[in-house]
């Protein structure tokens, strides 16, 4: 009888962690066994779509794999517009999923995959893409924003990362700053030196 109170009980502090979580002052899951995951490299070489889209929701990691948060990035963009690869790979996935166009590559040289959804695919399973190359166009329907968007992800294995970490700084902040002429200052002739 013990024992069935014993085991009756352990499987009721387990329930009683699963449905409220652990304790507030227990230390949080650790994500990674080991070392920790390797870097994201800055491969990205385009956005994928226009040139510096409004960011409408960033990425926000869950504390859990199942819990809330934001797996990705959604990126503000009209309907149609062309969605394009950020690097080069494979399309690993190009249909439909709950209703959603979704395409998925796998970046070359890498352990990293890309999603992009609600799209519309104009690639197919197994075909190479380069970095700026369409892979679809924005669906008019099928999203989670507030305005027709992509949502941008990025997964090594199961693990969400922000997608984010892929572009390169210049490219993720609009590049480098570039010296423009002053209406009203004359430019240095050749031949004379500096001003």
């Amino acid at each position: 009888m013990r024992r069935v109170r014993r085991c009756a009980g352990t499987w009721l502090g387990l329930l009683l962690v699963l449905l409220l979580g652990p304790a507030p002052d227990a230390p949080a899951p650790a994500r990674w066994a080991g070392a920790p995951p390797p870097p994201v490299p800055a491969i990205g070489g385009a956005w994928p779509v226009g040139t510096r889209p409004p960011v409408l929701r960033g990425w926000d990691p869950p504390a859990t794999t199942y819990g809330r948060g934001h797996r990705g990035v959604d990126l503000g963009a009209p309907a149609g517009t062309p969605v394009r690869a950020v690097a080069p790979g494979r399309v690993s996935f190009a249909g439909r999923v709950a209703g959603r166009g979704v395409v998925s590559v796998h970046l070359t040289g890498t352990d990293l995959r890309t999603t992009y959804e609600p799209v519309s695919p104009s690639v197919k399973e197994g075909e190479e893409v380069g970095a700026g190359e369409a892979v679809g166009v924005v669906e008019p329907t099928g999203s989670h924003c507030p305005t027709t968007c992509v949502h941008w992800g990025l997964l090594r294995g199961k693990t969400y990362l922000n997608p984010l970490s892929l572009l390169p700084p210049w490219l993720l902040h609009g590049g480098p700053s570039r010296l423009l002429p002053v209406l009203g200052v004359p430019l240095p002739r050749e031949g004379r030196g500096a001003w």
